[in-house]
């Protein structure tokens, strides 16, 4: 290969890598300026351009599946008690800063068509949690995070469902790639190791990282990047795309 193939060649690479789309996961919404898991700060999310919204997933004592962070109504609304120990219909009484309890099925309703779920199973069964995203058609549009049994039936049942297990250490995460082959595994900052990278990309896996609190910062986003992150989970959803859009990394 000559000289000027290769100049060629590398600027294709480079031009190829400038390309490559991370994705922007807005936590719990854009809830920096809205009440968290609450439709305004879903579309909010929306409008800011991000790929997917986190949700936080609850069942009523009744069967409803609402979106709700803590175990408790408690820190979100201007009641107090256990979710799954309350009815749909107390739950939707509470005021959230002006506003009320969103069901996981308005959720879905909301993102169609728009925008990605990345789902954090809080306290849902598989089976319910599948039955509402097959009712919007949303199944090939979301991401589902939880623990191992829980994922493991989350596979079983629907084995084509992005399921994506936290990789936690190497010796767990070659354990997830060799059962269950994910298409995306999730880091915290605890995890985010070069070792347990490496082996995600063998797996050719999506990397999604977060980066909250301090870490939440154009240079910590670009360290993730450089790392190998395809997605990232932040509070700053609308500042995210437009630094990945100056870089070439989002559309």
């Amino acid at each position: 290969m000559n000289v000027c193939a290769r100049i060629l060649l590398c600027l294709y690479a480079c031009s190829a890598a400038a390309q490559v789309h991370v994705a922007v996961i807005a936590h719990r919404g854009e809830h920096l300026h809205h009440p968290e898991n609450t439709l305004p700060a879903y579309q909010a999310a929306i409008d800011a351009g991000a790929d997917f919204i986190e949700v936080d997933v609850r069942t009523t004592s009744d069967g409803e599946l609402v979106m709700m962070h803590d175990a408790t109504v408690d820190s979100q609304t201007n009641g107090k008690g256990p979710v799954k120990e309350m009815t749909f219909r107390q739950i939707r009484t509470l005021d959230v800063h002006g506003g009320t309890v969103p069901t996981f099925d308005e959720v879905l309703e909301l993102a169609h068509g728009k925008i990605g779920i990345y789902v954090d199973s809080k306290q849902v069964s598989a089976a319910d949690m599948i039955a509402a995203v097959e009712r919007h058609g949303m199944q090939d549009r979301i991401v589902v995070y939880g623990g191992y049994q829980y994922l493991k039936d989350v596979y079983r049942l629907r084995p084509r469902i992005k399921i994506m297990p936290e990789s936690v250490s190497a010796a767990f995460c070659r354990k997830l790639i060799d059962e269950f082959h994910p298409k995306v595994i999730a880091f915290g900052a605890g995890d985010f190791k070069d070792e347990i990278i490496a082996l995600a990309k063998d797996a050719k896996a999506d990397i999604y990282v977060d980066r909250f609190g301090d870490a939440d910062t154009p240079a910590l986003w670009q360290d993730a990047i450089d790392r190998g992150a395809t997605g990232i989970q932040t509070n700053k959803p609308a500042e995210l795309v437009a630094y990945l859009r100056s870089r070439g990394s989002h559309q």
